[in-house]
């Protein structure tokens, strides 16, 4: 029994050299070394830079949201703008309140989280994942250099 699953092991692994361990799903690929940092600003921002690619998304945190509540109406940048780190470029209302949406880094909007326009709510049930609010071509991404880390972020508001 044992000889007849070493032969049949041995059968499969005629695959073409570039399959890896004879699996035909699994193709070897050039290994990367992207990083992707994430950072805060003091206004709730946060920005998942992406070294390689030098683009960053654009969230609120989840302690923002937790303190605006339910949010009702998500205001959004331009695709293709160009903002400054500190700009406006949107706005959250809320049940509560509404508060501005700063530009964390400099840079060109590239894209927008559309889904924000029909789905306020996504920034209160995944304000840094599905509640997205917009990726950006940074500029300059040494700007990502001077943002806060996690645990300077959260130093602001509970101390």
């Amino acid at each position: 029994m044992f000889t007849m699953f070493r032969q049949a092991t041995r059968s499969r692994l005629s695959f073409p050299s570039r399959t890896v361990r004879g699996l035909p799903s699994l193709q070897a690929a050039p290994l990367s070394r992207t990083i992707v940092t994430k950072k805060y600003t003091v206004e709730h921002e946060i920005v998942q830079f992406d070294d390689e690619t030098h683009t960053g998304v654009v969230s609120i945190t989840d302690h923002a949201q937790s303190s605006l509540g339910d949010v009702v109406f998500v205001e959004l940048p331009t695709v293709g703008s160009q903002v400054t780190q500190g700009d406006q470029i949107g706005a959250v209302e809320s049940v509560k309140a509404a508060s501005d949406i700063y530009a964390p880094v400099s840079g060109e909007v590239l894209e927008v989280n559309e889904r924000l326009n029909t789905e306020p709510g996504l920034l209160n049930r995944s304000p840094e994942d599905e509640g997205w609010l917009c990726r950006i071509k940074l500029s300059t991404p040494s700007e990502v250099d001077s943002l806060l880390t996690l645990e300077a972020y959260k130093e602001t508001f509970e101390s």
